[in-house]
């Protein structure tokens, strides 16, 4: 086995030495020599002998002020970032082709740059032709946005070192190449390479980076997920096709509060903000029905009202459908396995189909209860009260838990005219006068005062 390499060095003046020896040339100075292990030992040499500067270290107390944020004039925007974009920060955007990330990010460069910031818009997939005519279409021809077209990674940092913006949005990170990897654009070494590169530009010249990703089938930024670890921000556009609702979200954010929503609408002047997006998901919502439950939930620090739609039928297939849209599925095959187990309603042999109004998506657990009362609702043909919203976590055992920042949705929920809350026993809630507020600890009970006996 080999012997591990050491390093010989005077305590006097810091020299190195390749071995022991009683007097340091360096200095002078006897018997100040000493053997030190090497830093490292790794496989193979590790990290030497060699060592390097010690950085300089401080303590958790500070007086610097926190970092000035560049507001865009995009309210929604810049909820999401946390009230503000952070100079020298590094923003990744997701989303679904056609899904608006262009339109919105181009609107937000005018913005930038109309508030006073010097903006640069860098298109890959364009011709800087093309980017006119959209900056036309929106209306921001007047907009003193700087525009290029280039994929080449040098060629960029060199201008983006030159004019020193304080916003610079790459769209897009997957056609970047770097002539010092031979792969093509888009493989998982470009990716990474440039995503660090741009990211490192950004912290040392203080320049706010928004770079543009494509997403997967799976709904995931294509490329290795340590681009996700090495920005700052990840944002994700959400939304069907089908519907005018867009929705921006922070599901990564060192500045501001994660799971943020901000909400547009897609118009033919582009993206244009919704203040009150509660009011625009109920909007189209009519006369009381079967399978319907208004949800009071929270996204960020959000009270948003939406609407959970249920239908069942019944299935000519030896293995009846589940279908589920703006939900987790897996969270709805669990609800429908305890409202058979423990409070005995069998949804064997019929087809269960859910979806979230207005193209939202929702992860949170309190939704629990929305779902059961939207799905007993369907099966039993017995609509729920319309002035009623409903939340709720449902454990496995059966009983109702409670949820995080009760009056921020009761209140939302009064807001907009709703009268009457279902909400689990357990939830303690203070001043709500004028709304009634029907305590249910367990789904059975739920069941049973609400449905009957199913």
């Amino acid at each position: 086995m080999a012997r591990p390499i050491t390093a010989f060095t005077c305590t006097a003046c810091g020299a190195s030495h390749k071995k022991w020896s009683g007097r340091c040339e360096a200095c002078g100075e006897w018997n100040t020599i000493i053997e030190e292990a090497p830093l490292s030992q790794g496989p193979g040499r590790g990290l030497g002998t060699l060592k390097g500067k010690p950085i300089p270290l401080s303590g958790l107390a500070t007086q610097e002020a926190p970092p000035t944020r560049a507001n865009s004039g995009i309210a929604e925007f810049d909820r999401v970032l946390g009230g503000g974009l952070v100079p020298g920060s590094a923003i990744l955007v997701g989303g679904d082709p056609g899904i608006g990330k262009s339109t919105l990010l181009l609107q937000a460069a005018a913005a930038f740059a109309r508030s006073g910031q010097q903006a640069i818009y860098i298109s890959g997939e364009e011709a800087s032709a093309q980017v006119r005519l959209r900056a036309q279409r929106l209306g921001l021809g007047d907009a003193p946005v700087r525009l290029g077209a280039e994929t080449a990674l040098r060629d960029i940092l060199t201008t983006l070192d030159a004019e020193r913006p304080d916003v610079a949005i790459i769209d897009s990170i997957q056609t970047l190449w770097s002539d010092q990897i031979e792969a093509a654009p888009g493989s998982v070494s470009q990716v990474r390479a440039t995503a660090h590169e741009l990211t490192t530009f950004a912290k040392k010249r203080g320049t706010s980076v928004v770079l543009v990703g494509h997403v997967t089938k799976e709904g995931q930024i294509a490329g290795p997920r340590v681009v996700e670890h090495m920005v700052d921000t990840v944002l994700y556009f959400e939304g069907e096709r089908g519907h005018q609702f867009r929705i921006l979200r922070a599901h990564k954010n060192r500045f501001g509060p994660a799971d943020e929503i901000g909400v547009f609408e897609m118009t033919g002047g582009g993206l244009s903000e919704v203040a009150n997006p509660s009011a625009l998901f109920l909007s189209e919502r009519g006369q009381p029905s079967a399978g319907s439950a208004v949800y009071a939930g929270i996204e960020g620090t959000r009270p948003v009202l939406t609407e959970v739609q249920a239908l069942v039928a019944p299935s000519t297939l030896a293995s009846p459908r589940r279908t589920v849209v703006g939900l987790d599925s897996g969270r709805v095959s669990t609800i429908l396995a305890v409202l058979e187990a423990r409070c005995g309603i069998p949804f064997a042999g019929l087809d269960v189909f859910l979806n979230v109004a207005g193209g939202m998506r929702v992860n949170e657990p309190a939704a629990d209860l929305a779902i059961a009362a939207a799905l007993l609702s369907a099966r039993e043909d017995i609509a729920l009260p319309p002035e009623a919203v409903v939340f709720g976590e449902i454990s496995l055992s059966g009983a109702l838990r409670p949820v995080a920042q009760t009056e921020n949705r009761l209140k939302e929920a009064q807001k907009l005219g709703f009268s009457r809350a279902i909400l689990p026993t357990s939830t303690k809630v203070e001043g709500m006068g004028g709304m009634r507020l029907d305590r249910v600890p367990d789904l059975t009970k739920f069941v049973g005062e609400t449905f009957g006996a199913g």
